[in-house]
């Protein structure tokens, strides 16, 4: 699996020295590197290449990050070829105007509604082509309604969504829609936070720093300014892994 790294703050906090902890871990996910600054619209940074070769996030690393909304993603490749339009993040663009950013880590092994994006998106990645699905439910909803979805219609749809997406799917992800950080895990163990009452720290595994706990499994979270300010009802959907889908990969990575 990938593993994500994600911050949401009240205030602008320098990410340098968990960030370098988080990329410490790119021996066993070398397939690609991101970090998507989301303050002043969003700005991309990736390569798809082993974090610890890049010249680049070498430099990067040594000036400081500060930022109040960040997502960063390493990747391990279950589904698309190591290049530059499968690398994490993703950003899409809503009906309204409005900007979203993704990382995920898992895989959707069952989701036909997602499927025919496939000759939509730009990569070849399920990753991509969830965030081309979102976008349209969000258009759909805006229609439906005459105007911009305000937080908490915002908030219905996510939840709405992931809802119908995640039987029989493993879908850990943090999205950013300029104002709130959706985040979600239905796999035991793969998604941490670290909160400390004016930021929240997420990271696939604990670091080094900072009070790590479990986030709450098959439910939708937002986080405002450092703040959780939904948790929603159980889905019930737990992934869990099985020989099958664990042969699909296998198959997958033949291709």
């Amino acid at each position: 699996m990938c593993e994500l790294f994600g911050v949401n703050s009240a205030r602008p906090v320098r990410t340098n020295d968990l960030l370098q902890d988080f990329f410490t871990h790119c021996c066993d996910h070398p397939q690609g590197w991101g970090i998507a600054l989301c303050d002043h619209g969003v700005s991309i940074e990736k390569e798809p290449k082993k974090a610890s070769t890049s010249a680049y996030l070498k430099e990067r690393m040594n000036s400081s990050i500060l930022a109040r909304n960040l997502l960063a993603h390493i990747r391990l490749a279950t589904i698309g070829n190591m290049e530059y339009d499968n690398t994490h993040p993703f950003v899409g663009y809503d009906i309204s105007g409005r900007t979203w950013t993704q990382i995920h880590n898992g895989t959707l092994f069952d989701a036909p509604d997602v499927d025919p994006y496939f000759y939509l998106e730009r990569g070849s990645t399920d990753s991509e082509r969830m965030l081309l699905y979102f976008m349209d439910r969000v258009e759909e909803a805006t229609l439906k309604a005459g105007h911009p979805l305000n937080a908490d219609e915002r908030t219905a749809l996510v939840e709405k969504t992931l809802a119908h997406l995640t039987p029989h799917n493993k879908i850990n992800v943090l999205l950013f829609d300029g104002e709130q950080l959706y985040v979600h895990t239905n796999y035991k163990g793969s998604l941490h936070v670290c909160e400390d009452g004016r930021s929240a720290w997420f990271s696939t595994l604990p670091l080094r720093h900072g009070d790590w706990e479990p986030l709450p499994m098959n439910r939708l979270l937002v986080y405002k300014n450092g703040q959780r300010i939904y948790e929603g009802a159980s889905h019930g959907h737990e992934y869990i892994d099985n020989p099958e889908d664990l042969k699909f990969l296998e198959n997958f990575a033949m291709l």
